[in-house]
């Protein structure tokens, strides 16, 4: 059993209004007609794309294996319904550039049919092992936004003997509620995903953390988790960003996660309620991962809705079955509204990130007309990391970058709640985002810089060493000639 403590206070965040009735009080719908055309990008996780092994004019089945993982941090790519390999090329990316990645082109059939699976009803008799190589060969990775491949994480957990999992139902963004809907309409599913995560991991305990606005999600698994003591449902406070891994782990456990470290070094790993449910399916039944639940909100949704929508359907197909309102629309946000990405336009396709699709009217936007500073502290007092972001955004003001650095820059995460708290409409966390992204550049750069000099040096290493072989490789060669006419004057002075 596991045993708590008194929880620790919780440092920063904010109460920001939650815009979930709209489609938390709904079911999921499951009858989203099939698009005519999937666009699947080989890149939906951390790590490297996916190689494909299809070839234009190839029919393929659901489920089907499109792209193969390359490497360690790497997934792979499945058809998520039956039909035909139209194009392997570079289309418009689900980001706020829209610049192009490599995606996989699929013409749907209509038939929707399903490979041959192998289903498996006792899957706790299969070594731990073998768990992790199914949950990889299935490209499942985390389903709360973050992507990285789950099959790494249980190697993990059981490579550094993990004693605790926590599985995370906050879901704190605003408007989002994939998560609670799931919860409450598949929570045996979702505990069976956690016990068989649990072996995977070799590790004893599991915690599923369900903030406190969540009562109906929280009933249902705690009910669904009553015969297995290693699980314990517990609620958190709703605060945003409660979902934040360090944030959650210093509540639940207690522990800290030491700057620069990771979760599991101190014992702890986390995965999301969606990804359970997806290594249910996966080890259950034998089905990738080849849709997900998505919440479809906003006030320019006149249907807002969550919907199961098989990965690859373009955002424009979304919209149309929730009635969208495209002119009342301002803003199309992927994720939630404070660490979600505002998009170009719909013709870009949902991948396995994809936990929303907002269409937000232009009253539900924030005013960005930007004052000075009053140096109130408020983006002090809610930052989670407890950072000082007025003084980080001030070094970025003046391209000091590694004094925003030296300031914990890299310990930011981009939540968003100094400039939601900001009564100067000062965007924050557009600086530090800008930031981020410079100092990657510029680290890039130096590394570039500094591979090309060691390519150089070796290089210049290699003609010194080519120039001495063929000088000692001359001199040999004349010291021979010299030899073979020495031993040429002997005779002719003997003869």
């Amino acid at each position: 059993m596991l045993s708590f403590f008194s929880k620790p206070r919780i440092q920063g965040g904010i109460h920001a209004e939650g815009h979930k009735a709209a489609t938390a009080t709904q079911p999921i719908v499951y009858t989203f007609p099939l698009p005519e055309k999937l666009y699947i990008p080989l890149q939906q996780h951390v790590g490297k794309p996916a190689e494909p092994l299809i070839r234009v004019g190839d029919k393929v089945l659901k489920g089907q294996l499109l792209a193969y993982s390359q490497g360690l941090i790497s997934a792979p790519v499945h058809a998520p319904s039956s039909g035909i390999i139209l194009d392997v090329n570079d289309y418009p990316a689900p980001h706020p550039s829209a610049l192009p990645i490599r995606m996989i082109v699929l013409e749907t059939d209509g038939k929707d049919e399903w490979i041959d699976t192998q289903t498996i009803t006792d899957p706790f008799q299969l070594p731990p092992e073998d768990i992790s190589l199914r949950v990889g060969a299935a490209g499942i990775v985390g389903l709360g936004g973050a992507t990285f491949p789950t099959a790494v994480k249980l190697n993990m957990g059981r490579e550094n003997h993990i004693d605790i999992l926590i599985i995370n139902g906050a879901e704190c963004e605003p408007y989002l509620s994939c998560d609670d809907r799931l919860m409450q309409e598949r929570a045996e599913q979702i505990i069976d995903g956690v016990r068989i995560m649990l072996h995977g991991m070799d590790t004893k305990n599991a915690v599923v953390a369900i903030e406190d606005n969540k009562p109906l999600a929280f009933k249902a698994m705690q009910t669904a988790a009553l015969p297995y003591p290693q699980i314990k449902v517990m609620q958190i406070p709703t605060r945003y960003p409660m979902g934040w891994d360090r944030q959650l782990i210093r509540f639940v456990t207690g522990r800290e996660v030491p700057v620069g470290c990771r979760s599991s070094e101190i014992g702890v790993t986390i995965h999301n309620v969606g990804t359970a449910h997806a290594v249910h399916k996966a080890i259950r039944y034998g089905q990738p991962l080849v849709a997900r639940v998505i919440t479809v909100s906003g006030g320019a949704v006149n249907r807002p809705m969550n919907v199961e929508v098989p990965l690859g359907t373009l955002i424009a197909e979304l919209f149309a079955f929730c009635q969208v309102d495209a002119e009342n629309t301002a803003r199309i946000i992927m994720g939630g509204p404070m660490m979600g990405d505002a998009l170009p336009h719909t013709g870009l396709p949902t991948v396995k990130a994809t936990s929303g699709i907002l269409a937000l009217t232009q009253d539900e936007l924030k005013n960005t007309d930007e004052q000075a500073c009053i140096r109130c502290a408020r983006c002090v007092s809610v930052c989670p990391a407890g950072l000082r972001p007025l003084d980080m955004a001030n070094n970025i003001r003046i391209n000091q970058l590694d004094a925003a650095v030296d300031l914990g820059l890299k310990d930011c995460i981009s939540c968003g709640c100094c400039s939601f708290i900001c009564p100067s409409n000062i965007p924050l966390v557009q600086y530090f985002k800008y930031a981020s992204g410079e100092v990657a550049a510029r680290q890039q750069a130096q590394h570039k810089s500094e591979q090309t000099k060691r390519l150089i040096d070796a290089r210049n290493a290699r003609m010194e060493r080519i120039a001495q072989q063929q000088l000692e490789e001359e001199q040999a060669r004349i010291a021979a000639k010299l030899e073979r006419e020495r031993l040429k004057a002997e005779q002719e002075v003997s003869a």
